[in-house]
């Protein structure tokens, strides 16, 4: 009966312990929404940005994604963020979807201006980048590569040289 007791205690004390990393764990990770001003931005694709996410400045959380809508007469995806009180954002920000490497989640990026006037509470970032999938990334990179320049030799005129490699080729072939 002793050692069920020993048994007992030492599983109480491990649960106890677990329990105190996981709060320690949770204020120290920063999962919380960030209570702020709400600014907005309209963006052609968000590529997978979800309600929560983190919006950077210089890689530090500033802010939370809140919501997505459709914006009814232009398709565009408007993103609404909460700033912390304490950041004013100049005019000229840009904001552009920003991804945590090939498999990490999706954040708005922010990158502030020099302008001296601030965007005001429910205010309109205006300067956005568009999200690139890397599934369109890798189709240009393949585009370029392939692309010969786009530009078509010009026809050998009279008492143009042939081009090397090309003498006694048959027209039509």
């Amino acid at each position: 009966m002793g050692r069920n007791l020993i048994e007992t205690i030492m599983g109480g004390v491990v649960l106890l312990v677990a329990g105190f990393f996981l709060v320690f764990a949770y204020s120290q990770a920063d999962l919380g929404a960030v209570k702020g001003y709400a600014v907005r931005a309209a963006f052609l694709s968000v590529g997978g940005l979800a309600n929560g996410g983190d919006v950077r400045i210089n890689g530090i959380k500033v802010g939370t994604v809140i919501d997505q809508t459709i914006d009814a007469s232009s398709f565009n995806a408007v993103v609404r963020m909460s700033i912390r009180p304490d950041i004013h954002l100049p005019t000229d920000t840009l904001a552009t979807i920003a991804s945590d490497g090939l498999l990490g989640g999706k954040y708005v990026k922010l990158d502030p201006g020099r302008s001296g006037q601030t965007i005001p509470p429910d205010g309109t970032i205006t300067n956005t980048k568009n999200f690139k999938s890397l599934e369109e990334m890798v189709g240009e990179i393949i585009f370029l590569a392939t692309d010969s320049g786009g530009a078509k030799p010009a026809a050998a005129g009279p008492g143009a040289a042939a081009a090397p490699g090309n003498a006694g080729e048959a027209v039509g072939k």
